[in-house]
């Protein structure tokens, strides 16, 4: 099945370069390319894509109005949404994810990069590489690799080596609301990987957090101090009642890693 490609941004140059890319990636491919939103909502409201590369400042209609209406639309919803920028601010990117983003592809960028954020989009949808390919390394930076996550890649990609693995609880303090029962799917000395119920206001990328492991018997473990690093519903549905999420840890106090470390120890893989 051949690949079908919009590609948006003001910039000329920008869209002959991706277009060039695609072609290279995705031999036969058919690539649509518009130089606004506005022309990009009505190459949608024609035919169907299997996804959408779009800059993401624009004169008129920006990339981040583009996307929300996108996915307002029953039939586009669900559409694979890469924006292109060189733009990687916190407040930037956490509008980009609550506005339904797959991934971010900062300026500039390689073929490889492009090519590899592409391929597992479209592996997400079904469709599968179409070549074989190495896969490209995500680039360094808080940013694009959050996004990443927050945007579809499985907790069992990112989390700690499988030696750390053990199922348990923990309870995470947010600076608002109450605090919510996590299933540990993975644990380290650097971060914590599972699954907490979604709630009204979920929190936000980078959110400060404290992490209380707690052993079988209810008995707490340890207090750890974290921020928010990922975080996507764990099922591919609006109404999604649950949430993978993936900690970081920022606490170097040496008694509370070693009584985190000890504990670890004792767990089978």
């Amino acid at each position: 099945m051949t690949s079908r490609f919009l590609v948006v941004d003001d910039a000329g140059f920008i869209r002959d370069l991706i277009k060039k890319q695609l072609r290279g990636g995705f031999p036969g491919c058919r690539i649509v390319d518009v130089p606004d939103a506005l022309r990009a909502q009505s190459a949608l409201r024609r035919e169907q894509f299997d996804l959408i590369l779009c800059d993401w400042e624009m004169p008129g209609m920006t990339g981040e109005e583009l996307l929300r209406w996108v996915r307002s639309q029953p039939a586009l919803k669900e559409v694979p949404f890469i924006m292109v920028t060189s733009r990687g601010d916190r407040e930037f990117v956490v509008r980009a994810v609550q506005a339904g983003v797959n991934d971010y592809l900062g300026k500039p960028f390689s073929a490889e990069t492009l090519l590899a954020k592409v391929r597992r989009q479209l592996s997400r949808e079904g469709e599968g590489p179409r070549t074989p390919t190495a896969r490209s390394p995500v680039p360094e930076g808080v940013a694009a690799d959050s996004v990443a996550l927050l945007t579809g890649k499985q907790l069992r990609e990112a989390a700690p080596a499988p030696s750390t693995a053990r199922r348990g609880q923990a309870r995470l303090n947010f600076s608002s609301g109450p605090a919510l029962a996590c299933a540990i799917r993975k644990l380290s000395l650097q971060e914590l990987a599972g699954v907490m119920p979604r709630t009204e206001s979920p929190p936000a990328l980078f959110s400060p957090v404290v992490v209380s492991i707690v052993e079988a018997e209810g008995q707490r473990l340890a207090r750890i101090n974290g921020y928010v690093h990922a975080i996507a519903a764990a099922e591919r549905r609006q109404d999604a009642s649950s949430l993978t999420i993936i900690i970081r840890f920022v606490d170097d106090d040496p008694a509370k890693l070693e009584t985190l470390s000890r504990w670890i120890a004792t767990l089978s893989p």
